[in-house]
């Protein structure tokens, strides 16, 4: 072959070679782009190592670090793990290495730049072994899962509280009705509000929600340690007092939650006052969520119709109203 011949056979081989490169670097750009858009991250580690070969840059970004400003190495991930997830996670991948499964999976947090916290779902498995059979590499996919896991908790919340204030909603007040009657003494407080229907009248509805908000963060500050405070729905509020009904705690918790009640509260566009009447009464052997309830809305309605802001604790009643005195 000529000299000129072999130079031009050099120069046809660069050529080739460059639009490989060209080829390759294209398809990894895309394969990148596809899968930043699905929240997905392909990763490979080298075992011996500890080298990672990131296939795309959302590893990082999913961690709140631009390109490069993270070094890809096994040391940098473990460092990074949610440190109440770290063992577990670190646990489930040796149990894989060391053929105790057939994959790698955990779902995880992992530790953001900005102190916040990304959940993942970690998979891989071994893709290559020498010949004794020792992993060599574990080929896997990072899954950014936070809006997942967000969605999920903001589910939970919805299942278990009211959407207005917070409190926990009768689903709720059934679990801890249950799991505080095998506790404990209990007493069940039932309140109702008086006059409320005249604050969305004279106010708007949307102010009638600003108080009912407001006086739910007053019942909170208002009732002791363990207290379960839950909204049944309208101007109906409930009371999981974990106590019995001799207990001191119950009488003051009574007083300081009609206080509470009975203060003006300042609104967007006004004050507005309500009243209340409550009954509590304490759980007996055999009752149930409802029975229990049916009992302090007795108790509830003896002060409504006898003059209303106070409270009926078992069969003594007290009041914050002047005309009202505690009696038997």
């Amino acid at each position: 072959m000529s000299e000129n011949a072999l130079k031009q056979q050099i120069q046809n081989l660069k050529k080739h070679n460059a639009r490989l490169v060209r080829i390759a670097r294209d398809a990894r750009n895309k394969l990148s782009a596809a899968l930043d858009g699905t929240g997905l991250c392909l990763w490979q580690l080298d075992v011996p190592s500890g080298k990672l070969i990131i296939f795309n840059r959302r590893w990082g970004s999913m961690l709140g670090y631009q390109p490069k400003a993270l070094s890809a190495h096994f040391d940098v991930w473990r460092e990074h793990l949610h440190e109440d997830d770290r063992q577990r996670v670190l646990d489930a991948f040796y149990d894989h290495l060391h053929g105790k499964t057939l994959f790698y999976e955990a779902l995880h947090r992992m530790q953001h730049k900005n102190g916040t916290v990304t959940w993942v779902l970690d998979r891989g498995r071994v893709t290559d072994r020498d010949a004794s059979g020792a992993p060599l590499k574990v080929t896997g996919t990072h899954i950014d899962m936070t809006k997942e896991k967000q969605y999920e908790e903001q589910l939970a919340l919805l299942a278990n509280h009211d959407p207005l204030t917070g409190l926990a909603n009768r689903h709720a007040l059934l679990q801890h009705f249950a799991e505080l009657t095998l506790a404990g003494p209990l007493c069940v407080a039932f309140i109702d509000l008086d006059d409320f229907k005249a604050v969305n009248d004279t106010f708007g509805h949307r102010s009638g929600d600003e108080l009912l908000i407001q006086l739910s963060q007053r019942l909170r500050a208002a009732c002791p340690e363990g207290t379960i405070i839950g909204r049944l729905g309208g101007d109906e509020f409930v009371l999981l007092l974990p106590f019995a009904l001799s207990s001191l705690l119950i009488n003051s918790t009574a007083h300081s939650c009609l206080r509470a009640i009975l203060s003006p509260f300042e609104l967007d566009n006004g004050e507005a006052s309500v009243g209340a009447s409550i009954g509590i009464d304490e759980v007996q052997g055999g009752d149930d969520f409802v029975n229990a309830l049916m009992r302090a809305d007795r108790a509830m309605y003896h002060i409504k119709h006898t003059g209303k802001n106070g409270a009926a604790i078992g069969k003594i009643l007290i009041s914050l109203s002047p005309r009202h005195e505690e009696t038997p």
